[in-house]
């Protein structure tokens, strides 16, 4: 042993080296063993195929420049072996600069699924590409599978389960893919009075609080302080930041029953019946009076709006269908706004407490003329300007780890267990003041 610590001593630089060496060689190594591991759990790529089977086709637009150029690298190594194995007909469109994701979307052919291998901006031009379609009614259906190589990655908290590493992140999420459970998700349209409609499955901020986050990787070399930097500098401009609008808006709308799957054919003396029914039966068409939208209207003086979807809590059974507005109070200190600041790195759209809260189906912000700034929508910046935005509720289908899933149904199904018992005359409470 000591002849072995001299060793060490005399010859620490290639002691050092060799450390280094070895501690790269096993987190390499662990990397590969996860998704072997992941892989033989899931069981893809033992399945046989037969020969008259038609393939599903899988288109995936990656961007290689997420993750600071490494997600192509990542995508390549983690995701890319599990759907080859999986017998999934894969076709990889990598995009080359801002924005191509939308034109591709337009010259896109049939496929069974989509899959978004990148960060938010890429989640937002690959939707945002989609619902532009002439036919987006039924390339909507598709259902769209995310793989999160970004460095901002909203919606895998909502479908995947968290995970420390991200080697089994991306592993997870590539295996939810091909496990084929889906969940509805809300999508925000964004209209300006010219441009084509911007769509979104996060939100819309605007304010102090997105500035300056924005402006956060000019303080790198401040390392873990560089978040409080931004938003403490930024406090030096004119203070309170107040951003003033006008808001109209319509409440929330009740959410219709769930569309029937029709993906099966129905049996042939299901469709007779029907047929003979429509035939013989026509159904009398009740008189509908179309009630008058009610819209709200209000001034605003806020240091931050934010539009958000119900997607970041996502609930299975809720009946009605809105998005969430909040008007934050423009009187904060400069010592409250630091602090916010770094929690809305993590949570954007979280609405603080003496916050304003609106629900709301539809909104109009009217900016006032010459109103400078920029928007942030699912974290890509756009330039203020009035806009309409509206709520398409369970538009678009995503992909989600079938644990999550249940999480979502069991956490839906709590409420009407506690209500039942309470309101049952054997529960405990039912005999209390009698």
């Amino acid at each position: 042993m000591a002849k072995v610590l001299t060793t060490l001593r005399l010859h620490w630089k290639k002691s050092t080296f060799g450390a280094c060496l070895l501690g790269w060689g096993g987190h390499w190594l662990y990397g590969k063993h996860c998704v072997v591991k992941l892989c033989v759990k899931g069981a893809f790529g033992n399945q046989l195929i037969r020969a008259t089977m038609p393939l599903k086709k899988a288109t995936v637009f990656l961007n290689p420049a997420a993750c600071k150029g490494k997600a192509g690298n990542l995508f390549e190594k983690n995701a890319a072996p599990i759907l080859h194995l999986s017998g999934i007909d894969v076709t990889v469109v990598k995009t080359d600069y801002e924005g191509q994701a939308k034109k591709l979307l337009e010259l896109m052919e049939s496929t069974d699924l989509i899959i978004i291998a990148g960060g938010d901006g890429t989640v937002q031009e690959v939707i945002t590409g989609l619902l532009r379609r002439a036919d987006e009614a039924a390339f909507s259906k598709i259902p769209i599978g995310f793989i999160p190589l970004g460095k901002t990655c909203t919606l895998s908290h909502t479908l995947y389960p968290e995970s420390t590493s991200q080697v089994q992140h991306i592993t997870n999420a590539t295996l939810a893919i091909l496990k084929g459970e889906t969940v509805p998700l809300d999508v925000l349209e964004i209209k300006g009075e010219k441009e084509q409609p911007v769509f979104a499955v996060s939100g819309l901020r605007w304010g102090a609080y997105r500035d300056a986050g924005v402006k956060v990787s000019k303080y790198w070399y401040l390392g873990p302080l560089k978040t409080q930097a931004a938003h403490f500098f930024s406090t030096f401009k004119e203070w309170p930041q107040k951003h003033q609008a006008a808001l109209t808006y319509l409440g929330p709308t009740e959410r219709p029953p769930e569309e029937p799957d029709e993906t099966s054919r129905p049996h042939f003396f299901v469709r007779l019946y029907r047929k003979i029914r429509s035939c013989c039966f026509s159904p009398k068409e009740p008189s509908q009076e179309v009630a008058p939208e009610d819209w709200e209207e209000l001034k605003l003086s806020t240091i931050e709006l934010s539009i958000a979807t119900q997607n970041r809590q996502l609930d299975l059974t809720r009946t009605e269908d809105f998005m969430d507005i909040c008007i934050e109070a423009e009187s904060v200190s400069k010592g409250q706004f630091v602090q916010r600041g770094s929690q809305k790195m993590r949570d954007p759209h979280m609405c603080p407490e003496g916050s304003q809260h609106i629900q709301a189906s539809r909104c109009i912000l009217h900016l006032p003329e010459g109103t400078e700034g920029s928007f942030g929508i699912d974290n890509e910046e756009y330039e203020a300007m009035p806009v309409e935005v509206k709520l398409l509720p369970r538009k678009l289908r995503f992909f989600c780890d079938p644990s999550v899933r249940e999480q979502m149904l069991q956490a839906a199904a709590q409420p009407e267990l506690v209500a039942e018992g309470q309101g049952s005359p054997d529960s405990p409470g039912a005999h209390q003041g009698t």
